[in-house]
């Protein structure tokens, strides 16, 4: 066992500090005044840097040429000073503290909080089998989130989690371990302090988080992190604000891809129609249909990987079945027509008996076994199968080829990657990565993230100016940057509904902002009536939201399954649809800023400690709290909210105060919402497809009881021209008081298509006495039913305080002044 315990010499590199210890190598980068790098090897010398993962570097990587859109930063340059039983490196932020001996590495705020302390006499060890430790002291009021895509409470303290890619079809969401994905980030938010902080493990071999299971009377309580190999390499990111952490760990990863706007609406899917034995294509046509026919919007289909199956039943990937799919580009426009994006299912593994195994094969384009001279072969859906090398130039290429052959230049521009977990059981299995060698150990998590690349390449490749959309059930650290995402094959159970809400949560923090579950549960019988409409009333709030199963009752999961309930359904999904420009925003701020769109009460109420341990209730963007019926039979809810804000309950428009648990009445169609006080919310009426409708009318609700501001981002949807300006953005800022103010600002070659704007402005105390748009005053309206039929004006509704007014959009900058000063009626 190696274990670093003196500090024997600092040397100053150019853009970093090197340090030699009895054991092991250092080199820290100052990455800015928030970010410290720290590498870590106990061999001789420190590896290339060679990284698909990083979007911002401060060093010249042998993958530049590989990684998309890959930023270059100049690091800052180490400032330290010797103080004899330390060495001080200090930014305008942060101090680091580096023990001499015992060895170890501390870091605090500039008031001398300490924000990270390693365990010392065993801050980084290496152990005889090659693992690699290293331990971080805890306190008892740490609270740990992140972690990826991890089942049970958001709260992760007090648990040992696994990092390893797994199809863990049917798991337990609330103690299933590990999932699907392999992000090994957290935030660590002390209770005390109130202050967030993070550290990314650029480390993609099979890990081992450790948040306090372990303790040992010897040693302060402490967390580890354990690595089967590699280097012990992390990033270090200060907040203070939780959201700080997550914007700054994105901008190492990467942002989420902004999305084409249809991904937004209900996507349709389940195994049942492709695996019938003809005219699989006109089940899902017919499905089409049927929502139309029960008004429930629809905008894609996620087709399962039935289409694929060949003559002796096996699941080939690129592979069309004529008996189900006769003609798939008549089909795939045919689908499309109806305003549906067909979404094809493909894998990465191909089985032995693949039509195509051959030409993989011959073209070195597979996983290799240790001598790296055959194609690696292991278990998979249907038998033994290969596995594409995505780090192989030759496999991503002839990959890329059939993408285009089988769907892209067929009219498919949407791609769902599955079934691409990498559970290769030999360790030593070769990878090409980019003809230096590799074991499949470090590299297993990294290649669904380079399938997701490989699909947008194609897309781009085919189509350059569509907008691709990539969907991933699989991922590692920046998986956001081109994939929306999914929780897996979750069961169908009310614990599923429950525990998948704080499995998203934690993913959002991680980076992954575009993600989701599969409503309704996917492995189980068919959900009973009341758990299906409280998953869609919870699922029309997750950015992906579709409903898809694969029931072992011989059933299919469909909205209108229970015809009495269905009712329940249509009216979730349309104020999904209601809230489309909201979400759109959302996305758009996730590709600027990271933020979740999905976001646990502690992300926006930090110095709130009622929320530190929240998991099931959340914000949906910076505005709307919703608290999801989540438990059978229930006829009230209890909701706490937040201290530090004012709540309006989003049907009656009842004010409460923050700091309180209140309790609401219930039934099926209940689905709680509360808006926040300064909340700005824009949304759209009667939309029924995103495809093939405008928004022509925009609706904003805003609270205006304090200042607010909102971004409301508009582009076509579906061509990557707002690269080149073609967006509008548009900034409201909300300014409170007895003349309250709403600022429009526009930024943006875009043309927008609203063509009326309605404002609710929710009032606390007093209806206004005049509304002004751009200096000219609006008339005002005593009866709703006249200010329906004006094409311009305002009127007050007395049941919900709510000051209405409706008008033209103004092709300019413009401002709305409502005013509240009280009328004398008495002195006139």
């Amino acid at each position: 066992m190696k274990v670093s315990k003196t500090l024997q010499q600092v040397i100053a590199g150019e853009g970093y500090l090197d340090i030699q210890t009895d054991a092991a190598l250092y080199r820290i980068y100052v990455m800015n005044h928030d970010v410290i790098r720290v590498r870590c090897t106990f061999e001789e010398q420190f590896g290339e840097e060679a990284s698909y993962i990083l979007a911002t570097t401060a060093w010249a990587d042998q993958l530049d040429g590989i990684v998309p859109d890959r930023r270059r930063i100049t690091a800052l340059a180490p400032d330290y000073t010797d103080h004899g039983t330390h060495v001080l490196l200090a930014t305008e932020r942060l101090n680091v503290v580096i023990h001499k001996a015992p060895f170890a590495i501390e870091i605090q705020d500039k008031e001398g909080r300490v924000l990270h302390a390693d365990v010392k006499e065993r801050s980084y060890v290496k152990d005889d089998h090659g693992r690699l430790y290293h331990y971080a002291c805890m306190l008892d009021d740490d609270y740990f989130y992140g972690f990826g895509e991890k089942s049970g409470q958001l709260n992760k303290k007090k648990r040992r989690m696994r990092m390893h890619n797994v199809d863990t079809i049917g798991y337990d969401a609330e103690l299933a371990d590990p999932l699907y994905k392999h992000i090994p980030f957290y935030i660590k938010m002390n209770g005390g302090s109130q202050a967030a902080t993070g550290i990314f493990y650029h480390n993609a071999y099979d890990s081992v988080f450790d948040m306090g299971c372990e303790r040992s009377g010897y040693w302060t309580p402490y967390s580890y992190f354990c690595a089967d190999g590699g280097e012990l390499d992390y990033f270090f990111i200060y907040g203070p604000e939780i959201k700080h952490v997550v914007s700054r760990y994105t901008d190492l990863t990467g942002k989420t891809i902004l999305p084409t706007r249809y991904s937004i609406g209900y996507m349709g899917s389940t195994m049942f129609y492709t695996e019938l034995e003809h005219n699989s294509d006109q089940a899902i046509l017919g499905f089409m249909d049927k929502c139309r026919e029960e008004d429930i919007p629809c905008d894609g289909f996620f087709m399962s990987s039935g289409y694929t199956t060949g003559q002796d039943g096996k699941r080939y990937v690129f592979n069309w079945n004529y008996d189900r799919f006769p003609d798939p580009k008549q089909f795939i426009g045919d689908l499309m027509e109806k305003g549906a994006a067909l979404v094809p299912n493909i894998k990465p593994g191909m089985l032995l008996t693949h039509p195509h195994y051959q030409e993989f094969a011959a073209s070195g384009a597979y996983i290799k076994d240790e001598t790296g001279d055959q194609p690696e072969k292991d278990r998979y859906w249907g038998g033994p199968a290969s596995f594409v090398d995505f780090t192989n130039p030759k496999g991503r290429e002839l990959w890329k080829k059939h993408l285009k052959a089988s769907f892209i230049e067929l009219g498919v521009t949407s791609i769902w990657n599955d079934n691409n977990e990498y559970e290769i059981n030999n360790a030593n299995a070769q990878c090409d990565f980019e003809g230096k060698g590799e074991a499949i150990s470090a590299l297993r998590p990294i290649m669904p993230n380079l399938m997701a690349q490989m699909a947008k390449e194609a897309i781009g490749e085919v189509e350059p100016n569509t907008r691709p959309y990539i969907v991933n059930r699989a991922g590692f650290a920046g998986i956001q940057r081109y994939a929306q995402t999914w929780a897996g094959d979750n069961n169908t159970s009310w614990k599923s509904l429950k525990f998948n809400i704080p499995t998203i949560l934690g993913l959002g923090l991680s980076g992954v902002a575009n993600q989701g579950c599969d409503i309704g549960g996917f492995f189980g019988p068919a959900p009973e009536p009341e758990l299906f409409v409280r998953w869609v009333q919870n699922g029309i709030f997750q950015p992906r939201f579709s409903i898809h199963s694969c029931n072992t009752d011989n059933t299919v999961t469909e909205p209108w399954m229970y015809p009495s309930y269905t009712r329940y359904i249509r009216d979730a999904i349309q104020l999904r649809y209601t809230l489309v420009p909201y979400f759109y925003s959302l996305l758009y701020e996730a590709s600027v800023e990271g933020s979740p769109v999905m976001r646990p009460l502690v992300y926006e109420f930090q110095q709130d400690d009622k929320v530190w341990e929240e998991s099931f209730d959340f914000m949906l963007g910076r505005s709307l709290l919703v608290a999801n019926v989540i438990e059978e039979g229930a006829t009230t809810r209890k909701v706490y909210l937040p201290r530090g804000s004012e709540w309006i309950d989003w049907y009656s428009k009842k004010r409460y105060s923050g700091g309180q648990t209140i309790e609401v009445e219930v039934d099926l169609g209940s689905i709680p919402m509360f808006i926040r006080s300064g909340a700005i919310i824009p949304m759209t009426p009667q939309l029924k497809n995103i495809h093939q409708e405008t928004v022509k009318k925009l609706h904003l609700l805003v609270e205006a009881s304090e200042h607010g501001s909102f971004e409301l981002y508009e582009d076509d949807g579906v061509t990557n021209n707002y690269k080149n300006g073609e967006y509008l953005k548009t900034t409201i800022q909300l300014q409170a008081g007895k003349q309250t103010k709403l600022s429009f600002t526009r930024e943006g070659s875009h043309t927008s298509t609203v063509e009326q704007m309605v404002v609710d402005v929710v009032c606390k105390t007093i209806a206004p006495v005049q509304i002004q748009l751009d200096g000219r005053k609006l008339p005002m309206f005593l009866s709703q039913q006249e200010w329906g039929n004006a094409e311009a004006g305002w009127y007050y509704d007395m049941e919900s305080k709510t000051a209405r007014m409706k008008y033209e959009p103004l092709a300019s900058d413009y401002e709305v002044i409502v005013q509240f000063e009280v009328k004398d009626l008495i002195s006139i």
